[in-house]
């Protein structure tokens, strides 16, 4: 578990990506993850109104190493760099290890740039070539993939919580109707209750939209002191709090839906920025499937244990809603940036920046991923 203490100290002053749809209705085009991380990287920069030569940090995650991403972005003595894996909750990660740095002096100014081309390189997250070993998912019993592995923790949640059938419909449409209001967004085609329960099962019981997409893109992020981002004319978006707890097992799964690291997590990050759930006015949740929002939104107290699948009805997620969640159309509608356009969200949210899918008044977003390191920030506008 991992407690911080450095409340509103550090502020994301740029926040950048590419045109997720634009990319993805170029078929057949092959992209390097490189170019694209380069392209996310200059409109944060272009955001911050920063010059290359403040960014003293660099955190790369998806590339395949720091020192080419490095030379590519002409950025040559960094007092800081690092390279994080491509697994979703390494977004959060790499954000707690840039605020640590600058905590610490280690930086001042840290650019975090994240690239994806498993589009181009056709990437399946499992299920792949047959003939390659199945790694840490356990082949012989058909968990040839992360998705697998969800389908069983939410077969075992329907059982538990006597869940009817198509419950997540109303997650799967939320995402695509906040994602209609994006103009990045993948999938802005309406999506019907009944378009979701005709869809085909991918691993049973979860069907082809409550998957996340699988595209080429490209987000950067940069963060400095507050003290620094004061001097930009930019509008301030600080980092509150910050926690992690890890619920490590031998394969991606958690008997309690990864509950218990969940209320550790929360009891740290409301503990830590003074406020509770009610203060939350809209919250981005990592998504890679479905069910970890219903799993996020118990983890984290709003609402109780086993209650998820009937307190996100009636339009209490939405645009206007109680508690508007994944207000760029998540993962499953947005992109798949593994939680880094989830990020660039939340900072366009509470700068008043989203257009049409803007929520009213918000001063305060909280970022979730409940998943094998499960991690929150709480972002506020000053």
């Amino acid at each position: 578990m991992t407690r911080w203490t450095g409340s509103d100290q550090v502020a994301i002053v740029g926040v950048g990506n590419t045109d997720f749809g634009a990319l993805y209705r170029e078929k057949g085009v092959q992209r390097s993850e490189y170019d694209l991380a380069a392209s996310a990287f200059k409109a944060a920069l272009e955001d911050s109104t920063l010059d290359k030569e403040d960014i003293d940090g660099l955190l790369t995650c998806r590339v395949s190493g720091y020192q080419k991403m490095a030379t590519m972005l002409g950025i040559r003595r960094p007092r800081l760099i690092n390279n994080f894996g491509a697994a979703g909750r390494m977004s959060a990660v790499a954000v707690q290890a840039a605020i640590a740095a600058i905590l610490t002096g280690q930086a001042e100014t840290v650019a975090l740039v994240y690239g994806n081309n498993g589009r181009s390189v056709g990437a399946t997250y499992g299920g792949g070539d047959p003939k390659e070993p199945a790694g840490e998912f356990d082949a012989r019993y058909g968990m040839t993939s992360p998705g697998a592995y969800a389908g069983l923790m939410y077969q075992r949640y329907q059982e538990l919580n006597k869940v009817p059938d198509g419950a997540l419909s109303t997650l799967a449409i939320n995402n695509r109707n906040h994602a209609k209001l994006n103009p990045y967004a993948v999938m802005s085609k309406p999506l019907t209750e009944d378009e979701y329960m005709a869809s085909r099962y991918i691993a049973e019981p979860l069907r082809l939209y409550d998957y996340c997409l699988i595209n080429d893109g490209s987000v950067a992020l940069i963060l400095t002191t507050v003290e620094k981002a004061r001097t930009l004319n930019r509008p301030l978006v600080t980092i509150s709090a910050t926690a992690a707890a890890a619920d490590i097992g031998a394969y991606y799964s958690s008997p309690d839906f990864y509950y218990e690291a969940c209320r550790q997590v929360a009891d740290d990050v409301y503990q830590q920025a003074g406020i509770s759930q009610s203060d939350i006015d809209c919250v981005q949740i990592y998504d890679n499937f479905t069910p970890t929002i219903f799993f996020s939104l118990e983890g984290f107290g709003f609402c109780p244990q086993g209650t998820a699948w009937d307190w996100v009805r009636d339009g209490r997620i939405g645009l206007g809603g109680e508690l508007p969640t994944n207000t760029s159309g998540g993962h499953t509608s947005e992109s798949y940036m593994q939680g880094w356009g989830l990020h660039a969200e939340a900072v366009r949210q509470l700068r008043g920046e989203a257009g049409e899918r803007q929520v009213a008044n918000c001063e305060t977003v909280q970022y979730i991923c409940a998943s094998p390191i499960t991690t929150s920030h709480i972002l506020r506008r000053h």
